[in-house]
């Protein structure tokens, strides 16, 4: 794209709604991680040794700036009901992901 074209100068302007919202998407899934994590009395790495992914790539992911695929959802979702189950506390409301 030209940076003089009437598209490019209009987002600069204006910001771009959709990925406005996706931002606000991701921020919210982080935020509901982290909320869910909190109530089990877990932590972010116990997230990330259910996932096997690194701490500091879910240190990353829990700041609202990672982009979250259906399936890193997903993933995240299965890991929050293995630490449910391992604390023996249901998890009441599992549309929270």
């Amino acid at each position: 794209m030209e940076e003089n074209d009437f598209v490019s100068i209009w987002l600069q302007e204006t910001g771009n709604p959709a990925i406005e919202k996706l931002t606000q998407l991701n921020l919210a899934v982080a935020q509901k991680t982290i909320a869910m994590l909190a109530g089990k009395g877990s932590t972010e790495n116990d997230l990330a040794s259910i996932l096997d992914i690194n701490p500091d790539e879910i240190k990353r992911w829990l700041t609202g700036r990672h982009v979250f695929s259906v399936k890193t959802i997903g993933e995240i979702n299965n890991a929050l009901i293995e630490i449910a189950m391992d604390n023996e506390q249901p998890i009441t409301d599992q549309s929270t992901l």
